[in-house]
């Protein structure tokens, strides 16, 4: 990832504005209690509460969901050493939060209201005074102070990038903390810096923050931690006098007293144990299992169901990702003709019951997907670099046409390879120069995609290519993830309707080398560099669509990733037990505004102690 470059002259000219302004100007600001990315909130100063929430849903119950993983060793989820409890986040809150039935829009939790400067260079937040940390100590503007620069100077490497063109940040008194920028080139710099999660000075400010904890520590959050059971579960109490409890952005959400996880080595057997009663939710990520897999007695009996929960933001990105700091994968022709190698018609066919469509964009089912030819507006951000491109960003459509037929697939994947330098002696693929075999390893931690990789390593070996599958436990593959030592990993590119800041840390030089970044495959390329800049810099809608669109070309034409598959949905199975709102939000899904029905959860315990 690449620090946006902060000009002098920038630099003095808005503090001399700032300046100015402080000394007459800001009484005329309006405090407002919401920011939308382009437009205005949708929601009035006093609304009640999120349209998507029941405001009078019941309190009580408990939730308990699987975690797939060997364990954790630490409630610290904010740094790169150690791995992290699932489901930290909640036990903080933030300045602002999402309304997930607009494409981005956040209102006031910590804050109760925001001043922006109209150029866009600062901002300011009023803190409720009423805000609480869960062991009694008031939240104030130094917590925000504090929590920036611990998360910047010694967390995770997502937040160097993420607020990378933050100047400052100050208290202004006990309620009142100030961003200030570098840039007023990121629309969304002011609302994600409302993301921030808040830790207490008090509790933090003597501790090493950088070392994995397995400590309760608190949060001002809806829930605070209860049990740290490393390798059996973690779990979350709902605060019962939290004190943003009343909030028009908390009414009708956290209904739920106990989120528990369980943690399964395997993902068979908490199946096993949610068709047992043991399990009330999952997320179900295996077509065949959701089309043939739910023929047992609670679903038969109907204490089991279904939902599918439409996508309200552009489909996940998932992918077999290259290491290109190996010299094997430098080679684009390379990295194409193991992209041959994937055939998904065959899995489609065979493993998923057709109930899933190829990914062939990082920004699928979105307007930001490229698509045919580049626009006018796209060539205008390419041709500048047209030399250090391949020619087929320009002259070819996507999505790309590869052929469908595995033979044909095979046949120009070979042919590639031979362009690239290789030879077929022994029935082996060779490097033409040293001699040396053409072998890939994929590193998984879960056998789950067990079945996705050894088609493809098969088709790979009718090629001469010698390839392996190494299946890992989570902390080994992370340890191996923080050092790059792995050759194809599965990565994840999740894209929301508003991409902006984090799109630094997936694809930008400055993070190619920063352990625990989610640029995995370690891209270090000037021209991805200036576009996601462009993207972050885009004033209007219209320019975002094409600096996306510009980007997701680029990405493509470098098959720097092995891309996945998509439903466009979400499958949910529920033990029967819980209400929600429908319908749901239109770009996200909120488990907070969910409640348990203890009429129903009684019948389906004295059903299940029946059987």
């Amino acid at each position: 990832m690449r620090f946006v470059i902060r000009c002098l002259f920038l630099t003095a000219l808005a503090s001399g504005w700032v300046s100015s302004t402080l000394a007459g100007d800001h009484a005329t600001i309006p405090t407002v209690h919401g920011l939308a990315l382009y437009d205005e909130p949708a929601l009035d100063a006093d609304f009640a509460y999120f349209p998507y929430v029941n405001p009078d849903a019941p309190k009580g119950g408990s939730l308990i969901r699987a975690a797939v993983g060997s364990s954790f060793d630490s409630t610290n989820p904010f740094i790169i050493r150690g791995t992290p409890g699932i489901g930290i986040g909640e036990i903080y809150d933030t300045l602002l939060v999402e309304n997930v039935d607009e494409p981005f829009s956040v209102y006031g939790l910590l804050a109760e209201g925001m001043r922006l400067d109209p150029d866009r260079f600062w901002i300011e937040f009023d803190l409720r005074p009423e805000a609480r940390f869960h062991d009694g100590e008031p939240v104030t503007a130094e917590d925000v102070v504090f929590s920036f620069n611990l998360l910047v100077e010694e967390g995770n490497p997502f937040y160097r990038g993420y607020y990378a063109d933050v100047e400052s940040v100050e208290a202004l008194d006990r309620h009142t903390v100030r961003f200030e920028f570098a840039t007023n080139h990121s629309r969304e710099l002011p609302l994600i810096v409302g993301q921030l999660p808040i830790l207490p000075k008090h509790y933090w400010e003597e501790r090493d923050f950088t070392a994995p904890t397995l400590a309760r520590h608190p949060g001002s959050g809806p829930y605070r931690l209860a049990e740290v059971e490393p390798g059996r579960r973690i779990v979350y109490q709902r605060v019962t006098d939290y004190w943003g409890a009343e909030l028009p952005v908390n009414r009708g959400r956290h209904n739920i007293d106990r989120l528990i996880y369980d943690y399964y080595r395997d993902r068979d057997i908490a199946w096993e144990a949610f068709k047992a009663g043991v399990m009330d939710y999952r997320t179900d990520a295996r077509a065949a299992t959701w089309a043939i897999g739910y023929d047992f007695p609670a679903y038969n009996d109907g204490l089991v169901k279904r939902i599918t929960v439409p996508d309200g933001q552009p489909s996940r990105m998932q992918a077999f990702v290259f290491n290109l700091r190996e010299e094997k994968f430098q080679d684009v022709r390379v990295r194409e003709a193991l992209n041959l190698t994937f055939d998904f018609p065959w899995l489609n066919a065979n493993l998923f019951y057709d109930s899933y469509s190829r990914t062939e964009s990082y920004f699928q089912n979105s307007e930001m997907a490229a698509e045919g030819l580049p626009s006018e507006a796209e060539l205008a951000l390419l041709e500048p670099h047209r030399d250090d491109l391949p020619e087929r960003v320009f002259d070819s459509e996507l999505p790309i046409d590869h052929p469908t037929e595995l033979r044909e697939r095979l046949r120009l994947a070979y042919e590639l390879l031979l362009e690239a330098g290789y030879e077929f002696r022994g029935g082996v693929l060779v490097d033409g120069d040293s001699g040396r075999p053409l072998s890939v390893e994929v590193m998984l931690f879960d056998s789950g995609l067990e079945r996705v990789v050894q088609p493809m390593l098969r088709n790979m070996s009718r090629l001469g290519i010698q390839g392996s599958l190494r299946i890992v436990d989570i902390n080994q593959y992370l340890n191996r993830l923080r050092s790059f030592d792995f050759e194809i990993i599965t990565g994840q590119f999740p894209q929301s309707n508003n991409p902006g800041n984090e799109q630094r840390e997936f694809w930008t030089s400055e993070f190619a080398e920063s352990p625990q970044s989610r640029n995995l495959m370690g891209l270090q390329s000037p021209v991805v560099d200036e576009l996601v800049e462009r993207l972050i810099r885009a004033d209007s809608r219209s320019e975002l669509n094409t600096a996306a669109r510009a980007l997701d070309r680029v990405l493509l034409w470098n098959f720097i990733t092995i891309p996945h598959y998509h439903s466009g949905e979400t499958r949910i199975a529920v033990w029967d037990k819980f209400g929600y709102p429908e319908p749901f939000p239109k770009y996200g899904f909120d488990l907070s505004a969910w409640w348990v029905d203890s009429e129903r959860e009684d019948e389906i315990n004295r059903r299940l102690r029946r059987r």
